[in-house]
């Protein structure tokens, strides 16, 4: 792979990991340095990591995986999705907090849920017998950087429109899991 392809191959992998972020910096109240660094790196590390772990797995697993691997997606992204805008609408009315996706199980979900398409980049490299050690790298740095800048972005929406910026995020993770869910099964 030349560096072009692999850049390509990294900004678009990185495009789900930075519409999330843009819709956490939407959920949390005060964003801050350490939200920034939990998301980074925990989206930069499960993007390089699936494609290694799909590399390694190679043919032998490709065609058991590739059935379910969207319903998956679709499935966490819809679960941390209605649980921000359910927490969103809920949290106005009785007054509690909002729960910090960056942290626990919502950062876990998230993380496998935006890098599950990686895990299929790195079954073709094992397929087209190139090195996955370069591509990953590349890969989870610029997922830790897009999702730096989409937490930044999201803050900005966050600070302008409130809840119903929340609620907004909410529905951009329903909406990735929805499209995810519909280019495996038309595509």
């Amino acid at each position: 792979m030349n560096a072009v392809t692999v850049l390509g191959v990294a900004i678009g992998l990185a495009m789900d990991a930075f519409a999330v972020a843009v819709a956490t910096g939407l959920a949390v109240e005060r964003v801050t340095h350490r939200h920034h660094f939990r998301l980074g790196f925990h989206f930069g590390l499960f993007q390089f990591l699936m494609p290694v772990l799909g590399w390694f797995a190679g043919k032998t697993v490709t065609g058991h995986i590739q059935t379910f691997d969207h319903w998956v997606a679709f499935g966490l992204l819809s679960f941390v999705g209605g649980k921000m805008i359910w927490e969103a609408i809920g949290s106005h009315e009785h007054g509690s907090t909002r729960a910090d996706p960056t942290r626990g199980w919502s950062l876990v979900t998230l993380s496998v849920a935006t890098s599950l398409d990686a895990l299929a980049v790195g079954f073709s490299m094992a397929a087209l017998g190139i090195s996955v050690w370069l591509p990953s790298v590349v890969i989870g740095l610029v997922a830790g950087a897009m999702t730096i800048i989409g937490l930044s972005f999201g803050r900005r929406l966050g600070e302008a429109w409130g809840r119903w910026a929340e609620v907004a995020g909410g529905l951009v993770l329903l909406g990735i899991g929805g499209r995810i869910l519909f280019q495996h099964c038309v595509g």
